[in-house]
């Protein structure tokens, strides 16, 4: 008897690992948004990425978030050229579209717009299963 517990539990076992295996890795998100931002000034750096994570990562809808400066790889086919850079991931359009007018996102779009000197914007939608 315990012999045969111990080959059901090994089996279940072994059916969960592979049921929980993907090809790829899991996507952080459906909409992904990430943004660079180069400032007016440098010095402006840690209160920008203080106020990006306590207003925009708190906005409900998004599911993923980081935020940070460049790292310097030293590869010259990676971009370096801004100052802080942050990415939000939301789980649908809606979620994504939710966030563009909250009240935090405007606040801080309101906050720092005279500050940036150059603001980059690419949103992806990932559609894989």
């Amino acid at each position: 008897m315990k012999r045969l517990i111990l080959t059901t539990a090994v089996l279940a076992a072994s059916l969960l690992t592979a049921c929980a295996y993907h090809e790829y890795p899991v996507r952080p998100a459906l909409v992904n948004h990430p943004v660079f931002i180069t400032l007016n000034d440098p010095a402006d750096v840690d209160e920008c990425t203080a106020d990006c994570d306590r207003l925009l990562a708190t906005i409900p809808g998004v599911v993923s978030y980081y935020c940070g400066t460049p790292l310097d790889t030293g590869r010259d086919t990676v971009d370096t050229n801004y100052h802080v850079g942050l990415y939000l991931g939301f789980n649908s359009v809606e979620d994504y579209n939710a966030y563009v007018t909250h009240p935090q996102h405007v606040a801080t779009v309101e906050k720092w717009k005279p500050r940036i000197k150059v603001l980059m914007i690419r949103d992806v939608i990932d559609e894989t299963p």
